[in-house]
């Protein structure tokens, strides 16, 4: 990461990216602003951000194709902003490869909490003693993000692969919803417990040999999940 963590703003209304640049700037990031999907792809580029905070209604290219296209280059971490706050919604833009989903309208104050969130990396996932993991069926490599299960790769968001690696970290142990939410997206995200329903489907549908099993990500009623990697 960079001495001055760079963002880059994606929003077509100018008055989101007016307040988020004065806001972001007095905090001391480094900001850049694009109004399109196509735009920011190009200021990727060069400016290497730390953390990409995207609406999902724009012109040219909206927030979706704009996270799918992040995600075949970039583990970049990205925010999505919307004024869309069904569920539906939030499903679509963290299964096309976002990290984290603020609903407009919404506070600066919870805004900070979450890039702060979406910036810190946790050591457990980003610097853990060991950097390949084979458990059972799982080969897991933290150095490459690659994933294989019984033989077979598998490829996983970035988001996909924390929760995963974090599950691997505690084989065979219940693990409470709250536990993993603040490992993975941090201490302010321990009541979103749709994300983990969120991504604890998708990986199911991904890693489970037949569909609507739970051989390897096991719910705990009320409680949590814990990790079977198999014999």
């Amino acid at each position: 990461m960079h001495n001055r963590p760079h963002i880059l703003v994606v929003d077509d209304e100018p008055q989101i990216t007016r307040v988020l640049r004065t806001s972001l700037t007095a905090r001391g990031y480094e900001i850049r602003v694009a109004n399109d999907g196509e735009t920011a792809l190009e200021i990727v580029k060069d400016f290497a951000p730390d953390l990409v905070i995207t609406d999902l209604a724009m012109p040219h290219m909206n927030g979706i194709e704009l996270c799918r296209q992040l995600r075949k280059t970039s583990q970049v971490p990205i925010l999505v902003l919307s004024v869309r706050g069904e569920e539906r919604s939030k499903i679509e833009a963290l299964d096309s490869g976002a990290d984290d989903y603020v609903t407009k309208p919404f506070s600066t104050g919870e805004l900070l909490a979450r890039i702060r969130a979406a910036l810190r990396r946790s050591p457990p996932i980003s610097s853990p003693p060991q950097t390949r993991f084979e458990l059972g069926d799982f080969n897991i490599d933290l150095d490459t993000h690659s994933v294989v299960v019984a033989g077979k790769e598998v490829r996983l968001t970035p988001k996909e692969f924390d929760v995963l690696v974090y599950m691997a970290q505690h084989p065979r142990k219940v693990l409470t919803h709250r536990s993993i939410l603040n490992a993975v997206w941090g201490a302010n995200s321990v009541e979103q417990n749709e994300y983990l329903r969120v991504f604890v489907g998708q990986l199911r549908k991904k890693l489970e040999p037949d569909a609507g099993s739970q051989k390897y990500i096991l719910t705990e009623p009320w409680v949590g999940y814990r990790f079977e990697p198999g014999d």
